[in-house]
């Protein structure tokens, strides 16, 4: 018997999908209405394009008073204010997080945070509404799915449709639903928030089938953008450099490619030092500056995981999270051998999960069969059950599988014994194998 976890009931036209790009600094929510193509992001002020939400906490002293995003922001400096930032890495990090006297969970302050700014939609759903959410992050990991699932289970969602994805993914599936010409060849994105600049770089592969897309990524932490509070002359020098510096980047990207467009994204654009590269960059290029992408972008991609479009069907996109190889089992199912899949390639590693119960024969061991998305070297990795006290006839195990590493399965066998006749000895045999 093979344990599948599904979601009970089915999305319907008017569902309400929401993709939140959850930020160490700023956080955006998008949102589309499932049967229509259009995402839309929520502004933090009505009737503007602000949709930066501060990723931020403050309490007032001595009561339990708490603002959020901007509003946190603007009471921060006031005396009796006590601010709370760096909410993902408290989350991620674990520890008790000392408040005016008090200590608290740092997932709580997070879904604190998460809840307040959900509120911001209730002019289309409440969280209770909700029928699908995609979180996405810079570079989400095993810790931050467990915590965002903690969040998520506390958030008053009614639904378990809670998915993940890095902002290269997003990045993906946003230029999956632009009009083709702006992805025919290959596309460069920018992300500076002023302090960093990461690029992405998106080409296909169109010779295969179905259509592979990679995306290079680069991070400079050392590009720094001169603030406005710099005097003029500090300004004008420092955003000479930061231009020419960028400059260079962008000539090393495109050099003996054709870039149909370019993506530049963040605050760190909104001021202009980056003239020249500016220029290099518009040449024979379509050029979009925004900061909504990420958001949008995972809106599509939770479209595209609930129902997948034709041009979704045709792409296959293979990041640094995905999962290279199929692992399956070939067992007996009904007394005909078949194979049965446990973890797909294409997956994120961290969201890669599979529970199934199972019958062993004598032998007492499992082989799970490794197949490369090339179909080549294929492989099988041989799991054996030591000391099953004696081997009763008639035994249930349950096995789990996961990755706890971009190339490291783990799996965990427990004995689950068979009813009354054999009641389970309570064994559990663990073992991990590099892919």
């Amino acid at each position: 018997m093979f344990l599948e976890r599904k979601e009970k009931g089915k999305l319907h036209t008017g569902s309400v999908l929401v993709g939140y790009d959850l930020g160490e600094r700023y956080s955006q929510i998008s949102y589309c209405i499932y049967g229509q193509e259009d995402v839309e992001t929520v502004a933090t002020v009505v009737g503007t394009r602000q949709y930066n939400i501060p990723t931020m906490l403050c309490k007032r002293e001595g009561v339990n008073q708490w603002f959020y995003g901007k509003d946190a922001v603007k009471n921060a400096d006031e005396e009796g204010m006590i601010p709370v930032e760096g909410l993902l890495s408290l989350s991620k990090k674990g520890e008790p997080v000392e408040l005016d006297g008090e200590s608290y969970d740092p997932v709580a302050l997070l879904t604190l945070f998460l809840k307040r700014s959900l509120a911001l939609m209730s002019f289309i759903a409440t969280a209770d509404k909700i029928d699908a959410i995609m979180f996405t992050l810079d570079e989400p990991d095993d810790r931050m799915v467990e915590v965002l699932s903690q969040v998520s289970a506390n958030l008053g969602l009614k639904t378990k449709r809670v998915f993940f994805q890095s902002h290269t993914e997003s990045f993906y599936y946003f230029m999956l639903h632009q009009p083709p010409e702006l992805w025919s060849y290959q596309v460069v994105a920018c992300e500076h928030d002023g302090r960093r600049l990461k690029t992405y770089r998106m080409e296909c592969n169109r010779r295969t089938t179905p259509i592979v897309v990679l995306i290079e990524e680069q991070t400079y932490e050392t590009l720094v953008i001169p603030a406005e509070t710099e005097e003029e002359q500090i300004r004008k020098d420092a955003g000479r450099v930061a231009d020419e510096r960028f400059l260079g980047i962008l000539k090393d990207m495109c050099e003996g490619r054709i870039v149909s467009s370019a993506y530049l994204l963040g605050d760190g654009f909104r001021s202009e030092w980056n003239k020249e590269s500016l220029k290099f960059l518009c040449h024979n290029r379509r050029v979009f500056q925004g900061n909504n992408l990420f958001s949008r972008g995972a809106c599509y991609g939770l479209q595209e995981k609930l129902a997948p479009s034709e041009v979704g069907t045709k792409h296959v996109f293979l990041g640094r999270d995905k999962l290279k190889s199929n692992i399956g089992m070939n067992v007996l199912r009904q007394g005909r051998e078949s194979y049965y899949a446990l973890l797909d390639a294409g997956e994120n590693w961290y969201e890669a999960v599979r529970e199934c119960e199972f019958l062993l024969g004598e032998d007492k061991e499992l082989a799970f069969v490794i197949t490369p998305l090339t179909g080549k070297n294929v492989e099988t990795k041989v799991m054996r059950l030591t000391d099953t006290g004696g081997g009763a006839p008639f035994t249930r195990y349950r096995l789990h599988m996961a990755m706890s590493a971009p190339e490291t399965v783990r799996v965990s066998v427990t004995d689950l014994g068979f009813g009354d006749l054999f009641p389970s000895g309570g064994q559990v045999w663990e073992e991990s194998f590099a892919l």
